[in-house]
């Protein structure tokens, strides 16, 4: 993104001025604004009226005063491509394409988006095909309809694929604060990435919501995202997608899916980026961070006034791995005075209702809950319906607990058994003194849980230095593959640092007297780059012991091949000492995604591979700490760690085993297509690679040479 753009983008964020262009629908926008408060200069441009709706229309752009901060373009798509030059050329910060028909709409779509780009030049623009940009910071919103939502002093930035997604969450019933709503369309110049980068510039965004089919620009993402986790800017994504028919759904919409489900979770876990499974969770976990005050640690104080709230906490905080910490003796003393003989003084509290609308006992039942090292407290209100006249008493409790937190420098929240029964009323009370307002107790406890693990990670994912590292994004090949043999994979790694067996390279004429040089028992196979599944062509003999046996297996070999692959000459084979039996045996691999990223694949091998489907994926580059980490993560770890009396693997050979790996995936990353190390043999003593293929494509530029 050039400086020019990212400056134009920060004026399109913080506007001193709007234009609208269109009918009617845009004067209401316009006017949308003025009650929403904002402040600026509003320009509303239309040729063919004097005024609309009762707002005055400039004739054309050219007319306009000055070249506007912001600009949301409502005109249809060859309209918009004129409009976009005209802003450009009075230097407008940024413009808004609300018209179809561009890249998602085929070929012809695609060359009018090429020249709408050209036309913006250094104009920021956001789609098109979107639905727009919602800004409570600063009350402008370039939207072409009604939308929930408020002016906010902070609060969360959403990017969306979805107008429509963006409309409801702007009208769900759920007080998120949000700084920042965008749809982000056809990404044809601002994408996700360009905006997450400039929106963590501003102090006052807290956290990052994403609902995602697709990234278009992985490194982009990635450099933005570590640049999240070093801010501690949470991330919160929402990806669709993950089932057959989603992923097809996402392909027919935005045409920005690449990469499997499994390689967004790696790129999500590399980064710290907390995943989420629906909307519900998705505004939960990001109300959990609006108000930019996250817990240190995962111990809470929890509050309830009755036994049920009290039982539903215990499990639901278990669940979430937060700890509920014992109560101290003195809290003990201390609550006993206040509360019945019958309450049980344990952490979850049930406080009772003995003490319900009795301010000084509350008040002294909180100074003594709050008396703890916990971080964070927590409380569990339900508020009865309106028309009872019994809330008051709610409020009452709600006002005395946010000054309790003050008073002891805690962070907490509040959380009620059902989403409902926590109204708005309460919940805006709540997020203006900065305590964040949780619907329902099984959600609200798995928000702040994602929250606190996210903290307890950032720190140890920033010292991995994983995350620091851009990821490839290799581009889709051309031409004929080729595949090496054996030999030539194993040779082409081995110079990377691979381990791999003592072997020579023969002929059927030859290996009698190589073996000798070899030495026995030794391992006999054939090498052709036609053979890839050697085991199913009997072009592998283990275990010879002597030369009779070598002599016995050559002939076998020659008639196994001749019948399996009548026209593969067999006139190359390797001759190699018998390797020790291991502790495990590991597959390694290489998966390339073309536009999305080159990964490394690690897992349990040999027979188990399709038994247990145990593996990691890495994404390419990676460090040495990540490779340990995702070993020891495996399944079949335990095979590695001293499994039943049996020596532990020598780990540090394991890994750079696996680094030389990765070493040469990166480094042929231009053209490699497909790698596969299997099995690698993880002994005591040294790891060996005993069989490996790669399969190297074309480069594009080189079809032609």
């Amino acid at each position: 993104m050039s400086h020019s753009i990212r400056d134009n983008l920060k004026r399109l964020l913080a506007p001193r001025h709007l234009a609208f262009v269109g009918g009617r629908s845009m004067a209401r926008a316009l006017k949308r604004c003025a009650e929403g408060g904002f402040a600026g200069q509003m320009w509303l441009v239309n040729p063919q009226h004097e005024s609309l709706d009762g707002v005055p229309c400039v004739p054309s752009v050219a007319e306009l005063p000055c070249g506007p901060d912001a600009v949301f373009i409502a005109t249809n798509r060859d309209l918009t491509l004129q409009c976009v030059k005209d802003l450009a050329a009075i230097g407008a910060g940024g413009a808004i394409c609300y018209a179809s028909g561009f890249a998602e709409s085929g070929e012809q779509g695609r060359v009018l988006q090429q020249r709408l780009l050209e036309a913006a030049g250094s104009m920021a623009l956001l789609g098109p095909n979107c639905y727009g940009l919602l800004d409570y910071l600063h009350g402008a919103a370039l939207w072409p309809v009604a939308h929930g939502g408020k002016q906010v002093e902070k609060g969360v930035a959403i990017l969306t694929q979805s107008g429509n997604f963006a409309y409801n969450l702007s009208m769900s019933d759920r007080s998120l604060p949000v700084a920042y709503m965008a749809s982000v369309g056809n990404q044809a110049q601002l994408g996700v990435a360009e905006l997450m980068d400039v929106l963590l510039d501003d102090p006052r965004v807290t956290a990052i919501g994403l609902h995602l089919e697709g990234l278009k620009n992985v490194p982009g993402f990635a450099r933005a995202a570590h640049k999240a986790l070093e801010r501690g800017i949470p991330i919160i994504a929402l990806k669709t997608g993950v089932s057959q028919i989603g992923a097809e759904l996402a392909l027919s919409h935005t045409s920005s899916l690449s990469g499997s489900d499994a390689l967004y979770d790696s790129l999500f876990q590399r980064l710290g980026v907390i995943r989420v499974s629906g909307p519900v969770s998705f505004a939960e976990t990001l109300k959990a961070a609006a108000c930019g005050h996250l817990p240190q640690d995962g111990r809470l104080i929890a509050l309830a006034c009755s036994g049920g709230d009290a039982g539903l906490i215990a499990d639901y905080a278990e669940r979430n791995h937060l700890a509920l910490p014992k109560l101290e003796q003195m809290q003990v003393d201390e609550l006993a005075q206040v509360l019945p003989a019958y309450a049980n003084l344990v952490n979850p509290l049930d406080f009772t209702t003995a003490i319900w609308g009795d301010g000084a006992a509350l008040e002294r039942m909180l100074d003594s809950a709050l008396q703890t090292d916990a971080d964070a407290a927590m409380l569990v209100l339900d508020y009865p319906a309106e028309f009872t006249g019994e809330r008051k008493e709610c409020d009452l409790l709600l006002g005395l607990y946010c000054d309790a937190l003050q008073r002891h420098g805690k962070i907490g929240f509040v959380t009620s058994a059902f989403p409902e029964l926590l109204p708005a009323s309460a919940r805006e009370r709540l997020h203006a003194r900065g305590i964040a307002a949780l619907q329902g107790v099984e959600d609200g406890l798995a928000a702040w849980g994602r929250i606190v693990a996210y903290q307890r990670n950032r720190q140890r994912l920033l010292e991995l230095g994983e995350s620091a590292l851009v990821p490839l994004c290799p581009q889709a090949l051309g031409g004929q593959a080729q595949l090496l043999d054996e030999w030539q994979s194993k040779q082409a790694l081995r110079a990377f640092g691979l381990p791999v067996p003592g072997g020579v390279l023969s002929t059927p004429e030859q290996a009698l007297k190589d073996a000798a040089r070899v030495g026995y028992p030794l391992v006999l196979k054939a090498v052709s780059a036609q053979l890839p599944h050697k085991t199913e062509a009997g072009a592998v003999a283990l275990n010879l012991r002597d030369a009779d046996a070598l002599q016995a297996a050559l002939e076998q070999m020659h008639g196994r091949i001749a019948a399996y692959a009548p026209g593969v000459p067999f006139d190359q084979v390797l001759l190699e000492p018998m390797a020790q039996a291991p502790l495990a045996e590991l597959i390694v691999g290489i998966k390339r995604e073309n536009d999305f990223a080159l990964a490394l694949v690690i897992g349990a091998g040999g027979v188990l591979v399709e038994l247990l489907k145990d593996s990691v994926n890495l994404l390419l580059p990676t460090t040495d700490g990540a490779i340990r980490n995702a070993v020891l993560g495996l399944r079949s770890a335990g095979l590695l760690q001293g499994f039943r009396g049996r020596p532990a693997a020598d780990l540090d050979a394991l890994v750079a085993a696996i680094r030389a790996v990765a070493d040469y995936a990166c480094e042929n990353a231009g053209q490699l297509l497909e790698l596969d190390v299997n099995p690698l043999m993880v002994g005591a003593q040294g790891t060996t690679a005993v069989d490996a293929l790669i399969r190297l494509g074309q480069a594009q530029g080189e079809q032609h040479a």
